[in-house]
């Protein structure tokens, strides 16, 4: 029996659906903003105050193994209702939040290893959604872009433990934007139209890759032609594409190249 831990976003339906194709037993406790899976027989809306019940429900169902899937945003923890467990984890959990929404989830992982509860990696289930290495377009970089990348690479590199950026746009070997706690769509939203720079997204030094692991869908693709980028550059193994083939058929079109190192 594996337990869910769903938020928004298309991956955690993704997850799901290959869970239900591989007839695993599961339950759902359901983080979403507005509950989206309160139609599954088998969800749960539990607060994250009440860990209590979020821990009984869990043992209950001898489960042994949870897993994150989609944005568990922040809550409105003046407002919460905690039962015992909550009173005691809850003070660690707010402290987490002021880090962003990713401390959030990192923090309750911790609440779960110390109740021996173990969290697995958001794709054990779908290791199809996360590219290796190597070039999935008919476009590839040319030696200009291979610049531009190295000068990317080299700037994560240099990242501390506290960077929130998962993403950048490079044009000419120089950085012309970073992403920041608010995601990738909005840093594009502040790029001049036609930039011709390319999109790298790697995870965040020390980022827990059970989780939060960068993200690429269609709407990206669309974002990237939109700002006239030439290409997106991801890490091998530590990124989720979805609807690939849709995404690679939508780059071949428009002559934008998907490159995985």
């Amino acid at each position: 029996m594996i337990g869910l831990f769903l938020g928004d976003t298309d991956f955690s339906e993704n997850v799901l659906n290959k869970i239900k194709k591989l007839k695993k037993k599961y339950f759902i406790i359901d983080f979403s903003k507005n509950s989206k899976f309160k139609k599954n027989k088998y969800s749960h809306r539990i607060s994250i105050g009440k860990f209590g019940k979020i821990l009984d429900l869990i043992k209950d169902k001898k489960s042994k193994k949870v897993l994150f899937a989609g944005k568990i945003a922040k809550p409105k923890f003046s407002s919460l209702r905690l039962d015992f467990k909550g009173i005691y984890y809850m003070p660690g959990v707010i402290k987490a939040a002021k880090k962003g929404d990713a401390a959030i989830i990192k923090a309750i992982i911790k609440i779960l290893n110390n109740e021996g509860i173990k969290v697995i990696s958001s794709i054990s289930f779908n290791p199809e959604l996360a590219l290796k290495s190597g070039n999935y377009t008919k476009l590839k970089p040319n030696n200009k872009d291979l610049a531009s990348i190295k000068a990317g690479i080299k700037y994560f590199n240099k990242l501390n433990d506290l960077d929130h950026v998962q993403a950048l746009i490079v044009n000419d070997s120089k950085i012309v934007a970073k992403e920041g706690r608010e995601g990738t769509r909005k840093m594009l939203a502040k790029l001049k139209k036609k930039t011709k720079g390319i999109l790298i997204k790697f995870p965040k030094k020390k980022q827990d890759l059970r989780m939060d692991l960068p993200t690429i869908g269609l709407q990206t693709l669309k974002d990237c032609k939109r700002y006239g980028l030439k290409g997106i550059i991801l890490k091998s193994k530590k990124n989720i594409i979805l609807e690939k083939a849709k995404c690679i058929h939508f780059a071949n079109k428009n002559r934008i190249f998907i490159k995985v190192i």
